[in-house]
């Protein structure tokens, strides 16, 4: 148990031996240990030179400094858990008041009535222990703030954010935009040239909050695209990734993954789904459908996991649109979900319009329907259109 520190601060030679008789148990239990200054100088040279102390008994009227001096200059030094009670002359309110007016958290009267002081000096050292108490949750607050800005700095720090993202290109479009949670998340979204025609495309979502998600959400991205840009089907490299991945991080972490591979040759869309939520193809005359369930397992589930490869033809002007869960799962205030029928019919009658506005669509839709409720979790869409061979 931690030892209480007083500092006595009292010009009256007999009081410390008054103190020292009267707390004689709680010392000797450590639980009180005593300081004693005879004026307000030496006290706040004893102050300055000793940090583990949590309460100042003081009188007001000394040679020197006096007990209202030092109250201000202690208040200088900005301890915020010290704590000061004022020994003064019975009926001397106008320096009491003055003392209370400076920070002192309670006072006693001369004669002192040793039994008053111990109850208030105990009262006293709850009031500092909840002080503390709450000093501790304050900085954990801070620190944990700390640590969701440097998530989130992680994880829009790494995703491709100019666009157009090809501008030279004109046989096909793409366009992303991801809101970060308070709480960060780990969605990631990417989208790399694997050669002159071919399209790498991805978009996944690290489990978790805070630093650990966002780290996995880099780890996850750089993987994937260093394994694709050797030239590996979807589908094994998913399960490339995946062995690398199952025996490295944490059991109750994993990450959901969509990776497609779009040939703007012939517009052959190849792709495999680990977990994550399945695109809709939005066709050129106007008909919606979602993706096969094909694919495998979360990404870091199991080593060895299998997984399978599909693929779809694209016609010049389809889109595909790409979403994390935080969309469907947006809560507006009655609790209820934005859900896939929502998503649904907001991606109705958009197959004729570009990239980004559907995007837009989908993202302004899902804040009309939250209507101002704080996110759970990172909203991110992403929209590929295919445009000609």
């Amino acid at each position: 148990m931690e030892i209480n520190k007083i500092l006595v601060v009292d010009d009256e030679p007999d009081l410390e031996h008054l103190i020292l008789q009267k707390f004689r148990k709680k010392i000797n239990s450590e639980e009180y240990s005593f300081i004693f200054a005879k004026d307000g100088t030496e006290a706040f040279e004893i102050i300055k030179n000793n940090s583990s102390l949590d309460l100042i008994l003081t009188d007001i009227n000394m040679p020197g400094m006096d007990g209202l001096t030092l109250i201000s200059r202690v208040k200088e030094l900005n301890n915020r858990s010290i704590r000061f009670i004022i020994v003064s002359a019975y009926g001397d309110m106008e320096n009491i008041r003055s003392a209370m007016n400076r920070g002192a958290y309670d006072f006693i009267t001369k004669p002192i009535d040793l039994n008053d002081l111990e109850i208030t000096i105990e009262k006293t050292f709850k009031e500092i222990e909840k002080s503390k108490l709450a000093l501790q949750h304050h900085e954990k607050l801070i620190s944990f703030k700390r640590e969701l800005d440097i998530a989130t700095a992680i994880q829009t720090s790494i995703l491709p954010k100019k666009f157009p993202a090809f501008p030279d290109r004109r046989d096909f479009d793409v366009y992303a935009k991801m809101l970060p949670a308070k709480e960060v998340g780990g969605d990631f979204y990417d989208f790399f040239l694997l050669d002159d025609y071919r399209l790498g495309i991805v978009i996944g979502d690290a489990t978790g909050k805070g630093i650990a998600s966002a780290l996995l959400m880099a780890i996850s991205k750089t993987l994937l695209k260093a394994t694709a840009l050797k030239g590996n089907t979807t589908d094994y490299a998913l399960a490339e990734i995946n062995n690398m991945l199952a025996e490295e991080i944490p059991s109750d972490m994993f990450i959901t993954i969509f990776y497609g591979i779009l040939d703007t040759r012939t517009g052959l869309f190849e792709y495999t789904n680990a977990g994550h939520c399945h695109p809709y193809l939005l066709t050129a005359d106007g008909k919606i459908c979602q993706f096969e369930k094909v694919g495998g397992l979360l990404i870091g589930a199991i080593k060895y996991a299998q997984y399978e490869s599909d693929s779809i033809m694209l016609q010049p002007d389809d889109s595909v649109f790409f979403y994390t869960d935080g969309v469907t799962e947006a809560f507006n205030i009655n609790e209820e979900e934005f859900n896939e029928k929502r998503l649904f019919e907001t991606l109705q009658n958009n197959h004729r319009i570009n990239c980004e506005s559907i995007v837009d669509n989908v993202v302004s839709n899902v804040r009309v329907f939250t209507n101002g409720i704080e996110q759970s979790d990172d909203i991110t869409c992403m929209a590929l259109r295919y445009l000609r061979p």
